[in-house]
C-alpha cells in the first residue's frame, strides 16, 4: 500500500440500500416467496429484516410467525426469493451519487470494498451498474456468518490489506452498523434504505447522511480529505 493510501481510512460499503436502490425489490421478492410458501406477512415486517443473511432472515420471520419449515422448505423459500428478485432486477438503479462517490474514492487512493449479505448471483448485476473496475467484493457465499456478524467487513478489509478497526463501514440498516461495531470499525449510516436517523444512530452510526451523494459531499467529516486539505 502506498503512502498516499495510508493517509485515508479504508471504506467498506454495504450494497443494497447503500449503493444501489434495491431494498424494496428485495422486500417484494420476499413477500412473493413467502406467499407462495403459504406465509402471510406484512411488508413492513419484512423490511425490518432486510440486510440480514438469508438464513437469519428466514429464521427471524419463522420465529415471528411461529411456523416450522423443514430444511427443504427453507431452501425452496430462499430459491423463490432469488428468482423473484432477479425478475425485478431491471427496476434496480444506483443510488444518487453512488458512482461518483466510488470514482472519487478511487481518485483519492482510498481503499474501498463491498460486503453484502446477498449472494454472488444478486450482487454481480448490481455491482456492474456501479463500476467498470470490480472492487473487492465479499458476499454471503464467502464467509461463515453474515450480518449482524462482522465477517463480511472483516474479510473485505483483509482482502484490501487493511485493519478493519481502522476502516469506515457505510450501511443503510441497523444490521450493518451492528456488524461495524462488532468489527470495531467506524459506522456511518445512510437513510437510503428506509431506516430512520435515530435508529441508525442508536445502532452505532457516527454520522448519518441521506444517500451516497450526501456522503460524498461530506467526506472530510469521516476523515477522507483531498491532498490539498
Amino acid at each position: 500500500m502506498s503512502q498516499r493510501d495510508r493517509r485515508h481510512p479504508a471504506v467498506l460499503f454495504d450494497l443494497d440500500g447503500t449503493l444501489v436502490d434495491s431494498v424494496y425489490q428485495h422486500v417484494l421478492a420476499w413477500r412473493e416467496a413467502l406467499e407462495e410458501t403459504g406465509i402471510e406477512l406484512s411488508v413492513w415486517r419484512i423490511h425490518r429484516r432486510i440486510g440480514m443473511s438469508g438464513g437469519l432472515f428466514v429464521n427471524a420471520l419463522l420465529r415471528e410467525t411461529k411456523m416450522v419449515l423443514s430444511p427443504e422448505q427453507v431452501s425452496r423459500l430462499r430459491e423463490l426469493h432469488l428468482a423473484a428478485y432477479l425478475r425485478r432486477m431491471d427496476q434496480v438503479r444506483p443510488l444518487p451519487g453512488a458512482r461518483e462517490l466510488l470514482q472519487r474514492l478511487s481518485e483519492l487512493g482510498v481503499p474501498w470494498g463491498i460486503g453484502t449479505s446477498g449472494s454472488r448471483r444478486t450482487a454481480a448485476p448490481a455491482i456492474e451498474m456501479l463500476t467498470a473496475a470490480p472492487p473487492v467484493v465479499v458476499t454471503r457465499d464467502d464467509v461463515a456468518r453474515a450480518k449482524p456478524d462482522p465477517d463480511l467487513f472483516v474479510e473485505a478489509a483483509r482482502r484490501l490489506g487493511v485493519d478493519v478497526a481502522d476502516s469506515i463501514v457505510v450501511g443503510d440498516s441497523v444490521w450493518d452498523l451492528l456488524a461495524a461495531q462488532r468489527a470495531r470499525a467506524l459506522g456511518v449510516g445512510l437513510l437510503s434504505g428506509g431506516y430512520g436517523r435515530e435508529e441508525l444512530q442508536q445502532a452505532g452510526a457516527y454520522r448519518v447522511y441521506e444517500d451516497p451523494r450526501d456522503l460524498g459531499q461530506h467526506l472530510d467529516e469521516v476523515g477522507v480529505r483531498d491532498p490539498v486539505d
